[in-house]
């Protein structure tokens, strides 16, 4: 299976729900009352419609009966989706090493066409190299066994193969002076990572920006985050937000205009990709 069909049934998932929350609404039932009709409880019906979790083909056909739709080829067409959305993603097989509340993003990413971030505790995951990563995760996980940090190495590995894919997406990232500056790995691990940052820097579908120290206070004095849009129109832009032991996930439409006001003033006030890859050969020869 393609990796760009394992991530889309994420993306499916998604669709589907917010399909049966659109029907749901449209007939004025209850998340209650469309939870007793599959002998479930509401918060499963709220998880079903925001794609959290897979779907039962005897689910879908009792809801789509309970909402009033009869339309054999409406029917066929979400009874589809819902096969599709339950598809196993590649990463599943990190399961052993992956918090569930990642691969959600994960699946989305992989799903994406355009991926914007800011990042400035550390270079982002799909821009590292090997070595900056098992640095990353070494201190991150503690005394944590050493296969199992290879283990989560080897998925942020295979999770930049989609920047190098058939359907790549575009990437823009603005990674503050700080994430550049703050050392993982020894000084050689820093040198490789510039060089890589500068390579990557060059791929017709990434786009990179550095915010320097020199430019004092700006729009991502909230913290890093990650804007994801997807090719499929009925589909928000989200907002990911990463936490210690959990993330959110924002579609709300207000939301998601604060974040993409603060990314589009990220991406004014930054220097360009070309005066920014001189600040990172300027930081090279400085390593």
């Amino acid at each position: 299976m393609a990796a760009g069909e394992s991530s889309g049934s994420v993306v499916r998932r998604i669709l589907l729900g917010s399909q049966l929350r659109r029907l749901r609404d449209a007939r004025g039932i209850t998340r209650e009352a469309a939870g007793y009709s599959i002998r479930a409880s509401e918060s499963k019906i709220s998880r079903m419609e925001l794609g959290r979790v897979s779907f039962k083909a005897r689910d879908v056909e009792d809801l789509l009966t309970l909402y009033g739709v009869t339309d054999e080829a409406e029917r066929d067409a979400l009874l589809g989706l819902a096969r599709e959305a339950n598809v196993a993603g590649w990463w599943h097989s990190y399961g052993d090493v992956l918090p569930g509340w990642f691969q959600t993003y994960i699946g989305l990413e992989g799903a994406a066409s355009l991926i914007r971030v800011y990042e400035v505790q550390f270079i982002h995951g799909l821009l590292q190299t090997e070595a900056y990563a098992h640095a990353v995760v070494a201190r991150g996980m503690g005394a944590a066994p050493a296969v199992e940090i290879d283990r989560r190495v080897a998925l942020r590995l295979e999770r930049q193969k989609a920047l190098v894919s058939e359907r790549a997406p575009h990437f823009h990232a603005v990674l503050d002076e700080a994430a550049l500056r703050r050392p993982y790995g020894d000084r050689e691990v820093m040198r490789a990572q510039l060089r890589h940052l500068i390579e990557m820097s060059e791929q017709p579908n990434v786009t990179l920006q550095v915010m320097p120290f020199s430019f004092g206070g700006h729009a991502g004095e909230g913290g890093s985050f990650t804007m994801l849009r997807f090719p499929e129109s009925d589909l928000s832009d989200i907002v990911y937000l990463e936490q210690l032991t959990s993330a959110l996930y924002l579609d709300k439409a207000e939301d998601v205009a604060q974040y993409e006001k603060a990314m589009t003033r990220l991406h004014e006030d930054s220097p360009g990709p070309e005066e920014s890859r001189d600040l990172l050969r300027g930081l090279l020869q400085l390593t």
